[in-house]
């Protein structure tokens, strides 16, 4: 065990001589979570709509009511008025505008007359989130519109009641789990990973061959360095990420241990996963080449930013043996939905069973020799 946590502490006194390598470990992290929280997710605001009104009947007006009252309460869009149809679809079609609604003659004698009436909607559907909110909003108001003025005293149609279960989740809060596992997931990359090999590189390995360590202390040794960092990168993040998007609930003491025992479990299963890739590479390149490609399979394919549910089989099956996955579900559990220990049960046996696993099956590739 003394020989073991030499090797630990010397690791951990040449990460804390680097104040620099620590706060870029922690920076890309915070820095997406800060432009990426509030730069993806929100509402869409100030949309232009065009306007061409055929009709000018009193329906017409009730039309442009509601418009005026989107525009001044949520505020998703303004109107501009045009007299042609054709120039209004040639704005939407070169930018100019998002949107064009198109209100053809006769319009209020057919919703009087009851004889279907309609209107157009031209819309620039290659930005669909944008669209989509015009959609919606102009869907309520027509469906707002269709409703008769006096409502019948026996409901004869099906209503949907939503219950919601959690407050209203923003997009900060809603990827602080996914920069928490980036966060340990460089740090384990940067700090563990990539200083291995260059201390091959450097020469600095052989000094440890002509002292009496064993495979197994030295492997023990690195993994152990290499965990804590990742875990003070996990604490870190999470207590900066979580007041950063306002989530109050890290302060009861029952959520810090779950969060604790996900971040050592996470961080167990990055490092050994890490150090399984790294035990027979000689080259300091590798793993810079390395770095990128495994960002792409591991991040993107855990759920982080769009629904598994939403991948194809191939892709799937990636996310289900991906340790980010499950340390993203798991932080999600906790930080959003205040699941307690039963909500992040298997996502601990995977994360703990993941590292220990590749630790055993790196130890025996390690090489103790030149």
């Amino acid at each position: 065990m003394n020989r073991m946590f030499a090797i630990v502490e010397r690791e951990m006194r040449k990460f804390f001589r680097s104040p620099t390598l620590m706060i870029m470990s922690l920076m890309m992290p915070i820095l997406q979570l800060l432009i990426m929280g509030n730069a993806f997710g929100g509402k869409i605001v100030g949309a232009r709509v065009a306007v061409v009104d055929y009709d000018k009947g009193p329906q017409a007006l009730k039309i442009r009511e509601g418009f005026d009252s989107i525009a001044v309460n949520i505020k998703t869009f303004t109107t501009v008025n045009y007299t042609d149809e054709n120039k209004a679809r040639e704005d939407v079609r070169t930018g100019k505008i998002d949107g064009a609604v198109i209100i053809p003659m006769q319009y209020s004698r057919r919703v009087y007359s009851n004889d279907a009436p309609r209107i157009g909607f031209v819309v620039d559907n290659s930005d669909q989130f944008t669209s989509g909110s015009l959609e919606g909003e102009m869907q309520a108001l027509v469906t707002a519109l269709s409703a008769p003025a006096i409502q019948p005293r026996v409901a004869n149609s099906i209503a949907l009641e939503i219950v919601e279960l959690y407050p209203y989740v923003g997009y900060m809060k809603f990827l602080l789990p996914a920069c928490i596992a980036l966060a340990m997931y460089i740090s384990v990359m940067i700090g563990g990973g990539m200083l291995y090999i260059d201390d091959k590189a450097r020469g600095v390995h052989e000094g440890y061959l002509v002292t009496p360590i064993t495979r197994l202390e030295l492997v023990m040794g690195l993994n152990l360095a290499g965990s804590i960092k990742a875990i003070l990168s996990g604490i870190c993040l999470t207590v900066i990420g979580s007041l950063m998007a306002g989530l109050g609930i890290i302060f009861h003491p029952e959520v810090l241990l779950e969060l604790l025992c996900l971040i050592v479990g996470t961080s167990i299963a990055f490092n050994g996963m890490m150090f399984l890739f790294m035990v027979r590479v000689e080259d300091p390149l590798t793993p810079r080449a390395m770095f990128g490609v495994l960002n792409l399979l591991l991040f993107y394919p855990s759920g982080a930013m769009y629904p598994i549910h939403a991948f194809p089989a191939w892709l799937r099956a990636i996310a289900i043996i991906d340790p980010f996955t499950y340390c993203v579900h798991g932080f999600k559990a906790i930080l959003l939905k205040d699941g307690g220990f039963a909500a992040i049960q298997f996502d601990l046996f995977f994360l703990f069973t993941f590292g220990i696993g590749t630790l055993l099956i790196a130890t025996p590739l390690f090489k103790r020799t030149l």
